[in-house]
């Protein structure tokens, strides 16, 4: 999953047909109506300035705090010499999104897909503005394309692109193995975006192991889950027999919606599942944002930086 075959690969808009790129372009001018005063300074104040990076090192001066002191660098020149560091000023946004076929379903006019690059838009667009650093990571039942992260508009654009490209994956979605790369490839303090419906990672297994690398991912780094939702997948329409494909695994499903019973297990099923993810994610010590695909995309998102700055003093 290393930089080098992202390199090699194809740009994004050479593989677009027509129709995809009119939907990129869409969701390009929309995020970018959306990347307003207010959503810049809610990034600014939940992720700016969460670190420090060496600087110099140099001859200590009265004032200068002891602790600072490289011993090393005294004992050697024969006077004290003191690390100076200063508050990070760049940030690396890492972007985690699933590919997997459930996340192609869409009710109304977006599929859950085109939520998720909506949001990478939005984000990366707000990372801009600040001069950070953008990179990608797309998942499914392995791992796929990574993009190093890298500054300018151009990371943005190839970003929003290469989410709607994608091909969409068969099978069970390994979200550890996108995780544990992370582990290894990010080195300074990063603010990653996991990006996913969470089907079938809510509970068993998969989710414990998956939990368990996001435990120590949120240790070292700012680790914030986004589960996008239809709601459909929440609530059945009263709506008569509705035949249902099963878009990771193949096979389809009837239902009847007509009955009460049948609504209700399904509603029943979707609440078990947003409280397994919770459950999960809480003791990961990982936060949720939760988008729908017929909701309003900026809001949630801005709610969300709102609370969580609250929450740590800062400003809202």
């Amino acid at each position: 999953m290393g930089s080098n075959a992202a390199e090699r690969a194809p740009a994004a808009n050479e593989l677009l047909p027509a129709e995809l790129m009119r939907r990129v372009t869409q969701i390009q001018l929309r995020t970018h109506r959306l990347v307003n005063d207010v959503l810049s300074g809610a990034y600014r104040s939940n992720f700016r300035g969460t670190g420090v990076e060496f600087e110099e090192v140099r001859r200590y001066q009265p004032g200068d705090d002891v602790r600072s002191i490289d011993w090393n660098r005294t004992a050697k020149m024969g006077e004290a010499y003191v690390k100076n560091y200063v508050e990070e000023r760049e940030l690396t946004l890492a972007l985690l999104v699933d590919t997997s076929g459930s996340m192609d379903f869409g009710s109304g006019e977006l599929s859950k897909r085109e939520a998720a690059a909506s949001l990478c838009a939005l984000l990366a667009f707000v990372a801009l503005r600040q001069q950070d650093r953008v990179g990608l990571s797309l998942f499914g039942e392995t791992p796929g394309l990574h993009l190093a992260p890298r500054k300018g508009a151009g990371a943005v654009s190839r970003v929003v692109r290469e989410v709607i490209a994608a091909r969409p994956t068969r099978g069970g979605t390994d979200l550890a193995a996108v995780l544990e790369a992370q582990e290894r490839t990010l080195r300074r303090r990063s603010l990653i975006f996991m990006v996913s419906d969470f089907l079938g990672l809510e509970s068993g297994p998969a989710a414990q192991r998956w939990g368990d690398v996001a435990a120590r991912l949120a240790r070292r780094h700012d680790l914030i889950a986004v589960r996008v939702l239809d709601p459909f997948e929440e609530a059945l329409p009263s709506a008569g027999l509705v035949r249902l494909a099963e878009l990771e695994n193949g096979g389809d499903v009837e239902l009847d919606t007509r009955s009460a019973a049948v609504r209700e297990r399904w509603a029943a099923a979707a609440v078990a599942r947003r409280e397994a993810l919770r459950a999960a994610l809480v003791r990961a010590h990982v936060e949720l944002l939760e988008l729908s695909t017929s909701g309003d995309l900026a809001e949630p998102v801005v709610a969300f930086f709102r609370r969580r700055a609250h929450r740590r003093g800062g400003p809202a």
